[in-house]
């Protein structure tokens, strides 16, 4: 039975709602603090003590590691230390990344790396690390990123390395690392992206690499590779970009087979002392950008006609003869043609630009210095068509004169979001300014800021795409397109797109700022290549990450896991479970045998008592008759109170009006006491005394029950009250 009090009547006792309280307060106590100390556990010391090697053999001038001697490194967040929020079987952390970029590290890579044997992402970019890269590398078997690019490494490529089974990217380019490429990468399956170029890694290209199934970017320009172009590449069944320029394959033709790699976007081949004639590569349906440039290539330009989604060619400075083939006209997004330097002759076909008069992106054709004689057609050029003719005997001809002049083709500056001219009379306080493409006028924030670069564009212009990127970069990190400010857009040697970017935050109710929630997903986005690949932009790389004043205390989460691991779980959750139980089940025990002895004494001796209390008209009722009398004992039946209770007017279930006396808690006597006190009032009869009419002794209650008077109280008529 329940009272309003809230207690619990279990066997004839009352429980406390309180004491069930404590009870479910201690088993969430429980499960909590198993689950804290879970997600608190220590590092493994067999990591701890591999990062400490690996700060070691590092020499770090500007002190970024210097709160790596102290602490844990998982529960004290070291420097570039993430770790899984989770603890495994061994009921230790792990760590599952180590982004340690551009912090102006030198000194070595400690072996010690290969201890970190959780470890997801090893990320050293744009460092000063010199010395080899450790085999012991190859142990991390859950590597998925290998990003060492932007160092002065030297050394072979270890065979080890090969056996990543889990590695998606291996990022190795701008070091000075020589020797061959191990044939043992070919067993990297799940690799996409191999970039290793500006090295000085020498030798053939193994044939066997053309078996991975999963290759999708490969990056080998500006080495010293030799021998052969072999035929074998053109199996790879997904390769969007193959680029080799830089290289020395003397005496090598360019497979005709290569013409059969269907889902090639962009074949760079240049300068590579490749010969013989150049291949129909009108079979691949979706190439963008074709680089041929400054090799020994001869014969006629093949007639077929290339991709539509062709944005640049470059043949210049070969030995091609023959015709301008007809081919290069109806190429809507062609942006750049260069035939430079070769021995082409005949006419210059205007069909190349005609379909250009009515357009708005620009065509750069530059056919300098070649034996060409006369324009076929129109001389009239489309305003956004730039034609060069300088060092071909049709400059002789005076009426082109303007095509035959140096022109300068500059490309390096196609930036940037103009500022808001309305807000030049205000200012932000440093570091926040301007977001220029906010919907809010004038609006004053804090931007995150990247060093971003396109590797591999396939693209001569950004101009006619940049709305296009905007687009995709914006919606790769999920926010919105007026959050995106380039700052600054630069072509460098490559051709590679640096690019400047600034993130601001939406503004809400004043709000200036990302949250740190927010700063940390938008970082993890770029450090674990997260933005989804773009076939015309092509591969990234991060260059930097500027944490303006009040983003300074911002530290990359691992955004992957936030769970306890399989195994931890059932054991916590079974372990949380008995424990609580067990401990429940003791306590309530003690509890209740406790009261149980109590109860049955106290049961036993108001038996006795009640056996002996035997009062002619004298009542025992139940608390369940006093409180449905009282209408559970609600204020609007009370009719008076005292120092020893309160008295309410109720009415029994046989129709009789009664005054009910209820003793309160501090007031309660002793069983006898009351008993002895009940057996006394009822054998008070006088005219002016109200008769008692019963009693309750139950659930801790001391009640009396009077006839009911409705005219007051003898106090109310001595003291002349209506």
């Amino acid at each position: 039975m329940i009272r309003d009090s809230g207690d619990i009547s279990f066997l004839g006792m009352t429980i406390s709602r309180t004491w069930t309280f404590g009870a479910a307060l201690l088993i969430w106590l429980c499960w909590s603090s198993l689950l804290v100390a879970a997600q608190n556990a220590p590092t493994d010391p067999v990591e701890v003590n591999a990062l400490r090697d690996i700060k070691n053999s590092l020499i770090d001038i500007n002190n970024n590691l210097s709160n790596w001697r102290r602490g844990d490194p998982c529960t004290s967040n070291w420097t570039g230390v993430l770790c899984f929020n989770k603890t495994e079987e061994d009921g230790y952390q792990h760590v599952r990344e180590l982004q340690l970029l551009n912090m102006n590290l030198s000194g070595t890579l400690s072996p010690s790396l290969g201890s970190l044997s959780y470890m997801e992402i090893l990320d050293f970019m744009w460092n000063n690390i010199t010395g080899s890269i450790p085999p012991e590398i190859g142990n991390i078997t859950p590597l998925v990123l290998l990003l060492l690019n932007g160092n002065q490494l030297t050394g072979p490529l270890p065979d080890e390395l090969g056996y990543l089974p889990n590695l998606e990217r291996i990022q190795i380019d701008q070091n000075n690392i020589s020797g061959p490429i191990p044939k043992s990468f070919a067993n990297l399956n799940k690799t996409q992206h191999f970039h290793m170029n500006n090295n000085s890694i020498s030798g053939n290209i193994p044939a066997e690499l053309s078996r991975l199934p999963s290759l999708l970017h490969f990056l080998l320009d500006n080495n010293n590779l030799s021998g052969t172009l072999p035929p074998e590449l053109s199996n790879f069944p997904n390769l969007l970009i193959l680029q080799l320029d830089n290289n020395n394959f003397d005496g090598s033709t360019i497979p005709a087979s290569y013409g059969n790699m269907t889902k090639l976007l962009k074949l760079s081949l240049r300068n590579c002392s490749l010969q013989g004639p150049m291949p129909d590569l009108s079979g691949i349906p979706n190439l963008g950008y074709l680089d041929l440039s400054f090799n020994q290539l001869a014969g006629p330009i093949p007639t077929n006609k290339l991709s539509k989604n062709i944005t640049t060619i470059d043949l210049s400075y070969n030995n091609l003869n023959g015709t301008i083939p007809a081919n290069f006209s109806e190429l809507p997004l062609l942006q750049q043609l260069s035939i430079a330097n070769n021995s082409l002759s005949g006419s210059v076909p205007f069909t190349t630009w005609q379909t250009r008069a009515n357009g708005t992106e620009g065509l750069d054709l530059d056919f300098e210095n070649n034996t060409l004689s006369n324009i076929s057609g129109s001389i009239s050029l489309p305003q956004n068509v730039t034609l060069r003719l300088k060092g071909n005997p049709v400059c002789s001809n005076s009426s082109i004169f303007q095509f035959c002049e140096s022109q300068n083709n500059d490309m390096n500056n196609q930036s940037s979001t103009e500022s808001n001219a309305t807000c030049f009379t205000q200012s932000c306080p440093s570091p926040y300014e301007y977001s220029p493409t906010s919907p809010t006028s004038c609006f004053c924030a804090a931007p995150l800021i990247f060093g971003y670069r396109l590797k591999s564009p396939g693209f001569s212009k950004f101009v006619p795409y940049r709305i296009r990127f905007e687009n995709y970069l914006t919606s790769g990190l999920k926010l919105s397109l007026f959050q995106l400010d380039l700052a600054s857009v630069v072509w460098e040697s490559g051709p590679r797109l640096k690019m400047h970017l600034k993130l601001f935050p939406v503004y809400v109710n004043g709000t200036n700022t990302f949250n740190t929630s927010e700063a940390r997903r938008i970082i993890s986005m770029f450090t674990g290549w997260k933005i989804p690949d773009s076939e015309i932009f092509g591969p990234y790389e991060l260059l930097y990450i500027t944490l303006l004043d009040p983003y300074r205390d911002v530290i990359v989460t691992s955004q992957k896991s936030n769970k306890i691991s399989t195994g931890a779980l059932v054991g916590i959750v079974l372990g949380a479970i008995a424990g609580a139980v067990t401990l429940s089940a003791v306590v309530s025990l003690l509890i209740l045998r406790r009261r149980l002895r109590d109860y049955t004494a106290i049961s036993k001796r108001r038996r006795q008592s009640k056996a002996s209390l035997k009062i002619e008209g004298v009542k025992d009722f139940s608390y369940a008759e006093m409180a449905m009398a009282t209408n559970n004992f609600n204020s609007s039946s009370q009719v008076g109170q005292g120092g020893y209770g309160k008295v309410y007017k109720g009415i029994l279930a046989d129709g009789r009006t009664v005054a009910i006396k209820r003793t309160e808690e501090g007031s309660l006597q002793g069983e006898k006491e009351f008993l002895t006190e009940i057996e006394l009032l009822s054998r008070l009869h006088h005219r002016n005394l109200v008769s008692l009419l019963g009693y309750c002794d139950e659930q801790g209650e001391q009640m009396l029950v009077y006839e009911f008077m409705p005219n007051g109280t003898l106090r109310d008529h001595l003291s002349g009250l209506p």
